[in-house]
């Protein structure tokens, strides 16, 4: 018997001995490993998704207007979740945007909000893409990330499930806002008479999302809230008002001596640009969109102010809020005013071989989107971190294209607009009213959509 005593008193003595080492050396080891947190706490995860989300979307080829609903649902679905997490730091959208209502609440201990917000970022994108994989593969490789710095499997699947209800609730509202229905809407009939839209080279594409001005806003009352003036009369008069608007396009957008090509080039955010080489071959090049290439200015600006996870989310929601309304803004007026592209009437009218300096978007011409949603994103960005805040953008350099600096939001949106001059692809009358019409629409959601209290 006093054999056994002696082994139970040598356990002991080991367990105590282990114990004491532990509290000795702190965190060598004997504590549960929690770097997982860290790792949710830190904004580079959530912009790493929304870069995955971006190479998607370029990969997918989708239109910008789509674009802009594929970046802003899974936003709002983060966004609606760090809410939850900090609600004496932002509102809830609720009354705020337009057919929202208000998510379910965490009632799992276990929860963690920043992984929920991802998850549900990630469940919502799935639906709007079609490479779903690519994403997966993203949601995997966080979760194999994060198990190995400690994550318990209770945590994670808390958080799982909560983000997949939040998901759930975000796509069901979003099933509302006419986008399945304009699926199978009519497109857009050629009119013969010159001054209206027609199909542009090199492929003489339909002309894009006809009805998108329908789709429901987020904040603005509706599509047609900020209509712009109307454009200038059509009028092939020699000296004319609109000649004046083509001839200065002939003359400072076509391909050949093109002063501003850098910048055109710079902002072009063309997602498909086709080139024919020959009768039997075609090359295609992939881009991000205009609002793409906000998105990732947005990213830029957050690392720049050392945006925390949550301020990081809001500037990315209240971002592609703007782009989303802008589109829609922008579109109501493109497929009212139906105005013809200056290739059209260059070709027919005046030099039947010049080619602009960018390739021709498949929409009318009035107004310039990139005007448009460059204005009302910059708008947005100068509300959040202010209107000196200079910027390295470094958007396209992946695309083979140097980076552009800029003193302010507002002079990289004065930029944007302008490209599209220099590009050959719209008149002036689209850039300087398109600017009006963002600038409508950014003033608008800042003074109706306050998330930070």
């Amino acid at each position: 018997m006093s054999g056994y005593k002696n082994i139970l008193k040598s356990k002991f003595n080991r367990v105590i001995i282990v114990l004491f080492a532990c509290f000795a050396i702190s965190l060598s080891g004997c504590k549960q490993n929690t770097e997982y947190k860290k790792q949710l706490e830190d904004p580079e995860l959530f912009r790493a998704a929304m870069k995955r989300l971006t190479d998607i979307i370029v990969y997918d080829v989708f239109s910008p207007p789509i674009a802009s609903r594929v970046y802003m649902y899974p936003s709002v679905a983060s966004y609606a979740i760090m809410q939850k997490a900090y609600p004496n730091k932002y509102n809830s959208l609720v009354g705020q945007v337009n057919g929202f209502a208000e998510i379910p609440n965490p009632k799992d201990e276990n929860i963690n909000l920043h992984l929920a917000s991802l998850q549900a970022f990630i469940m919502v994108g799935k639906q709007l893409i079609f490479s779903e994989d690519k994403l997966i593969e993203f949601r995997d490789q966080t979760h194999e990330s994060l198990k190995v710095a400690g994550l318990p499997d209770n945590v994670l699947n808390a958080s799982i499930a909560y983000g997949n209800e939040v998901a759930e609730h975000i796509l069901n509202w979003a099933d509302g806002d006419l986008y399945k229905q304009t699926r199978t809407f009519p497109q857009y009939s050629i009119l013969e008479e010159p001054q209206y839209w027609k199909p542009t080279p090199p492929n003489y594409m339909q002309g894009i999302e006809p009805h998108w001005g329908e789709i429901r806003t987020l904040v603005l009352k509706t599509g047609d809230q900020f209509k712009p003036t109307p454009p200038i009369p059509f009028d092939l008069t020699e000296g004319s008002p609109f000649m004046k608007q083509v001839m200065d396009v002939y003359e400072n957008g076509g391909k050949i001596n093109n002063k501003n090509d850098e910048i055109a080039k710079f902002w072009d955010c063309n997602p498909y640009v086709v080139v024919h080489q020959s009768y039997h071959t075609m090359l295609a090049t992939k881009k991000i969109t205009p609002g793409g290439h906000w998105i990732g200015i947005t990213e830029i600006a957050s690392r720049k102010a050392n945006s925390s996870f949550d301020e990081t989310i809001n500037a990315y929601t209240n971002v592609s809020i703007s782009l989303f309304d802008g589109f829609i803004s922008c579109w109501d007026e493109k497929w009212r005013s139906l105005v013809v592209r200056p290739e059209t009437i260059i070709n027919e009218y005046i030099d039947k071989d010049w080619e602009p300096y960018l390739q021709t978007p498949p929409f009318p011409e009035y107004t310039s989107g990139h005007s448009v949603i460059s204005r009302s994103a910059a708008v947005i960005l100068t509300d959040l971190y202010g209107d000196s805040f200079d910027f390295i953008d470094t958007s396209e350099l992946e695309f083979g294209l140097p980076v552009r600096e800029f003193k302010s939001f507002i002079h990289a949106s004065e930029e944007a607009a302008m490209s599209r001059h220099y590009g050959g692809i719209h008149y002036m009358m689209a850039i300087e009213e398109g600017v009006t019409q963002g600038q409508k629409v950014g003033d608008y959601i800042v003074l109706n959509l306050k998330t930070l209290k």
